[in-house]
């Protein structure tokens, strides 16, 4: 079993760097799946993978909010499933590329809309006093989790 983690958490890797780099291809579910794979097959690879430079803020980001609220999960899905559909379209010609970009376009939207957690960000005035004693508000932003 831990062999299959691996190789998945592998291939969710690949799929989370091209991510970064293909406009419309998710990177960030794809580096959450992958984190989770690796945490439960290697400590190694999971400890390298966090330490990364390129693919560690991703998780870590992720981890500090602990979600996507439900405006950013619609904004991204529409972007993405826009751009992986004009890419299908006009510029793959390929009907095998085609199949596997919009497989992967498939987990990418299963993992945004169920695996990714939808957090709700309330807005809360405090007032605050400066050094010199004024007054101030300030907006500070309370995330709360539902799913």
């Amino acid at each position: 079993m831990k062999f299959l983690f691996i190789l998945l958490g592998t291939v969710s890797l690949c799929l989370g760097v091209a991510g970064i780099f293909i406009p419309g291809l998710p990177a960030t579910p794809f580096l959450l799946l992958t984190a989770g794979l690796y945490v439960k097959s290697s400590e190694k690879l999971y400890t390298k993978l966090m330490n990364n430079r390129i693919t560690g803020p991703y998780i870590k980001e992720f981890r500090a909010n602990k979600g996507m609220t439900k405006k950013a999960k619609v904004r991204a899905l529409l972007v993405m499933w826009l751009m992986i559909i004009v890419s299908c379209l006009f510029f793959v010609p390929s009907v095998m590329v085609k199949v596997i970009v919009l497989g992967s376009r498939i987990i990418g939207s299963v993992v945004m809309g169920i695996i990714v957690p939808t957090i709700s960000l309330n807005k809360t005035e405090t007032i605050k006093t400066d050094d010199y004693g004024r007054k101030e508000k300030t907006d500070q932003c309370v995330g709360s989790s539902y799913r």
